[in-house]
Formats: structure tokens, sequence, C-alpha cells
């Protein structure tokens, strides 16, 4: 491999059986992890010193070991792969029982302070759009790593700010930094999987991302029990240090140097124009992106909703907030080990994008006040059924654009995340535009964004035209 550090992806390794179809004997596997069922399999040259590929066929016991290393290996990856897709979520979560302690410490509005997460999300968008194009010319590790030592040294700086200015500048450093986790995170995934496993593997990996919203909340509220809003950022540096010393160690590279491409901005920016140029592929990027923004407008707003509205704990928040993501985790979980591969993927993401619709219909009547004064519980269980219905449209929005992308994956990848992020970027000032004292705007956003998903699906994709893949 041209990178330096030890890899837990062999070069080589028997192919197996795959859900598609037979793998052919003595086919050598390409940069993907063996051994995994559904793995992608494509020639590539031999690893300097390793011996020919063995053949599919019956076990022996000099194939048995590789094997099973293989599937150790294919964990050990998936645990490195969540971790960096866990931390940007992790960043802002942490941070949210903290927001009305930072507008008080500072002497700043809510309106401004909600701008630490939306100078987040820019960074994280921007970063993307950078880092992915990048991966694809360098390889995946080495942009990673600088990335990951940078979000380290911003976090930092972050927990010593003094006041709100400096705070939100660094928030953008450490979003532009965190970007490179989750778009090489994805690009990875592609150049490990195919079709209906990659969707599989989504899934797999949203069980453990989806663990940093269930645990961020809990562990910030718990820091704020202990000290205030800087020891947040505190642990923030420590999780980036420990998770950037894994990724040196244990993560490989994946992208091979004979799959990249030369090339510098010009180039990058013609692959992105050509990717865009593709309907079904935006559709699928617009689609997921404005679910998105519906995710963060709840995101952003529910600290002071929960909160300042209805007059619950910063740890009630914290329970709350996990609660809804354990929805979000279990119904992906759903999806990738039930539906995806027995039900067409854009039926299930249909199905996902109506309840969303649905979920944020009630909220919006809920909140105007239509059926009186509610209290928390139904608030909540409104969220509960929105932020769950996440579970089947993010996967499937991108397995759907990621399967029409092998050429480019870091690129496509970019302009997944990018979209995303800058659509949530701009749905969350918009949740505090009438004040604290009312979550109408939060509804409106949601319902805006969740019919405007819809739509792009339908009119962009129109997945009645043409057989998607199983």
């Amino acid at each position: 491999m041209p990178e330096s550090g030890p890899s837990p992806i062999p070069a080589e390794c028997p192919t197996e059986r795959t859900r598609g179809g037979a793998a052919t004997p003595g086919t050598q596997t390409g940069p993907a992890v063996p051994g995994t069922r559904g793995a992608k399999s494509a020639p590539a040259p031999a690893a300097s010193g390793a011996g020919p590929a063995s053949g599919a066929g019956p076990a022996s016991a000099a194939s048995a070991a590789p094997l099973a290393a293989a599937r150790r290996t294919s964990l050990l990856v998936t645990l490195v792969l969540g971790g960096l897709t866990a931390l940007p979520p992790l960043s802002m979560d942490m941070y949210l029982p903290a927001l009305p302690e930072v507008t008080r410490a500072l002497g700043a509005p809510a309106a401004t302070v909600q701008l630490t997460l939306t100078a987040c999300l820019a960074g994280l968008a921007l970063g993307q759009l950078v880092v992915g194009p990048m991966s694809d010319k360098w390889g995946r590790r080495r942009p990673l790593l600088i990335g990951m030592v940078v979000y380290v040294a911003a976090t930092a700086v972050c927990a010593l700010a003094p006041g709100i200015e400096l705070l939100i500048a660094f928030r953008l450093l450490q979003g532009l930094a965190g970007a490179a986790g989750i778009v090489i995170a994805r690009a990875v995934v592609r150049d490990l999987y195919d079709g209906v496993e990659m969707a599989r593997f989504f899934s797999t990996l949203m069980l453990i991302s989806g663990a940093a919203p269930i645990v961020a909340p809990l562990i910030g509220g718990q820091v704020l029990r202990l000290t205030d809003w800087r020891g947040v950022f505190h642990v923030l540096t420590a999780v980036g240090f420990l998770l950037t010393l894994v990724v040196w160690k244990w993560l490989g590279e994946t992208l091979p140097p004979e799959r990249r491409h030369g090339g510098g901005v010009g180039e990058a920016l013609r692959t992105m124009r050509g990717l865009l140029a593709d309907r079904i592929f935006t559709g699928y990027m617009a689609a997921g992106s404005l679910a998105f923004a519906a995710l963060f407008a709840y995101i952003a707003a529910s600290p002071f909703v929960v909160q300042e509205i209805f007059g619950a704990s910063p740890q009630t928040f914290s329970l709350l907030f996990g609660l809804n993501s354990v929805g979000l985790v279990a119904v992906g979980q759903i999806n990738g080990k039930l539906l995806v591969g027995r039900v067409s993927m854009d039926k299930v993401l249909a199905v996902g994008l109506a309840v969303l619709v649905l979920a944020a219909t009630g909220l919006l009547l809920m909140t105007a006040g239509v059926f009186g004064r509610v209290g928390l519980a139904p608030v909540a269980a409104g969220l509960f059924v929105l932020m769950s219905a996440m579970g089947l449209v993010m996967p499937n929005t991108n397995a759907q654009a990621l399967m029409r992308t092998p050429h480019a994956a870091g690129s496509a990848s970019a302009l997944l995340g990018t979209s995303s992020f800058l659509v949530g970027a701009v749905a969350s000032p918009l949740v505090g535009i009438a004040g604290e004292a009312t979550a109408v705007p939060m509804a409106v956003v949601q319902l805006v964004c969740a019919a405007g998903a819809m739509v792009c699906f339908l009119a962009l994709c129109r997945p009645w035209r043409a057989p998607q893949p199983r």
C-alpha cells in the first residue's frame, strides 16, 4: 500500500460466494474487505510479497484462517468507519444541552448562539467539497489524518474561546476539519461494497454512528453537572485525539494508485458537474439533503423547545434526545436487516418520506394550537416518529446515489454531504426566527423540507419508470 502504517485490509484473499452470484475461482479481490458477504470483487494487482489468490471451493485448513481473519478485519473497519461518521454528530449533540448556558455565559442572544451550530454545519459542508476530490486524487488515508489533526486543534481552541465571535469562527474550522471523517468514511464504503450490500453496510454503520446522538446529549448533560460548557469541548478534544490514533494505527488505504484521479481543481469541478447532470443522482441528493434539513431543524430547536418552552431540565432533554436517536437506529436496522434485498429501496424510501411528511404535519398542528394547549409528551412523540423515519430515508438515499458513481466515489460523497449540511445550515437559524417562546418555526421548517424531499424524489428519480436494484 502506498501509505505508511498498518492496514487491516489485505490486498488479496480467497473470495466467497456473494448474494449476487458465485465468485470466479482464482479471481483476486481489489481493495474490498474480503470474506464479507457481498464484498465487491474487482481485478487488482497483487500486493508485494503476496502469494496467489486462492480459488473458491471447499474450505480447507489453509483457507479457513485467512477467511476468519478477513471477517475480523471487516468488523474492525466497520467500527473505525462508524467512529468517523459518529464524530460530527457527537460534536453537535454533546454541545446541545449547553446552548442555554452558552447564551447566558457569553451574553449573546439565542439566535447568535445558534450560529455556532450553523458555522459547524457550514464547515462540514464546505470541507467535504474539498476533501472528497482530494481523496480521489491522493487516496483516503492521508487527507483523513490531516483533517483529524486539525479537528483536534480547533476543538481545543473552542474550549478556550473568550467570546461568541471566536467560538463561531473555530466551530467553523472544527466543521471544516471534521468533514474529512464523514466524506472519506462514505467513500471507503463505496470502495468496498456495491448494490444491496452497500445499503446494508450503511444501515450497519448507522447502528454505530447512531449511538453518538444517543449518548452525546447524555454525556453533555452529565458534563454540565461537573463543569461548565467549556468542559464539553475538552471532552470532544480527547475523543478526537483518540480517534486520530485509531485511524493512524488501524485504517489502511482502500483506494489503490491505479484507481485514483489525476488533475487539480478543474478536473474535480468537471467531475462534480457531470454528477450533477445526472438527474437521478441529483434527485436522491436533493431528497436526502432536504430530509436532513428537517432533522437538523429538530437538532437546532429542540434544546430551546424542550427546556425553555416546556421547562424540562438538561438531563430530561438528553434522555428524550437519546430516545429519539434509538428510534432512528432501530428503524435503520430494520431497513438493513429485513427490508433491503426483499423490498425495492425506492419503495422503502417512499414510505420513509411519507412518514416524515405526516410527522411534520402533526407537529405543526400541535405547536400551532390546533388541538389546544398540548404538553411535552405529544410533541415528543411526534419528534420520535420524525426521527425514526430518518432510518428509512438516510441509508437508502446514500446507497441509491452512490451506486450510480463508482468512478468518483469521493466527489459524489462530497456532493451528498455538502448539500446536506448546507441545507441544514440554512434551516438552523430559521427555527429561532420567532424567538424562544414558540415551536411553530421548527415545525414549519420541518414540514417544508419534508414535503420538498418527497417532491424531489418523485419528480427527479421517477422510481416508477424503471426497476431499481433490489
